[in-house]
Formats: structure tokens, sequence, C-alpha cells
């Protein structure tokens, strides 16, 4: 079984949260997925942005809250963020669920 990167596992949450609210309503998830999307953009440009994610309490793994959601990340250097995952605030983040 083929492990997913980070990019495939953040592009996945986002359908999944799309998936979700479009049973209700596809404006609606239209709107959340993209506001979550455009703020992806300011923790590229500045990734001192956010804060520390308390369940793993590392210095380099930041979370940016974007209404329900949390878009966390990883620095890697002055030019590379990876989004490791964007997770709903009211899941349960575990350790094995980052990489």
């Amino acid at each position: 079984m083929k492990t997913r990167t980070n990019v495939e596992l953040s592009i996945a949450d986002l359908k999944e949260i799309f998936d979700f609210i479009a049973e209700d309503s596809i404006r609606y998830a239209t709107i959340t997925s993209n506001t979550i999307y455009q703020r992806v953009q300011p923790i590229m440009d500045n990734p001192l942005i956010g804060r520390i994610v308390p369940e793993f309490n590392r210095k380099l793994v930041k979370e940016l809250i974007v209404g329900n959601y949390r878009i966390i990340f990883r620095i890697k250097s002055d030019a590379q963020v990876d989004i490791l995952r964007i997770y709903h605030t009211g899941r349960l983040l575990k350790g094995g669920t980052l990489k």
C-alpha cells in the first residue's frame, strides 16, 4: 500500500470537508473550501503566523484556525512550508496523523 504524502492528505482533507458540507449545501461547501484554501497563501508568505499545535508542542509544527477548521503545517525552511492536515476543531488530533 502506497503511503500518501502530506500534500495528498491535506487535499483529501479539503475534499472530505467539501463533500461533508455539500450533503446539506453545495454553496456553503464551496464558500468554506475556498476560505480554507485562501488562508493557505498567508501561511506560505509568513510561516511564523499561527500557533504551535498544543498536542505536539513542536516549534516548527503550527496551526492556523479558520472557522471550525485547523490548517496544520510544518515549517521546513524559510522557503518551504508543508501543509500537513486540515482538521475540524472538534476532532481529536492523534500522534500518528502527522508525518
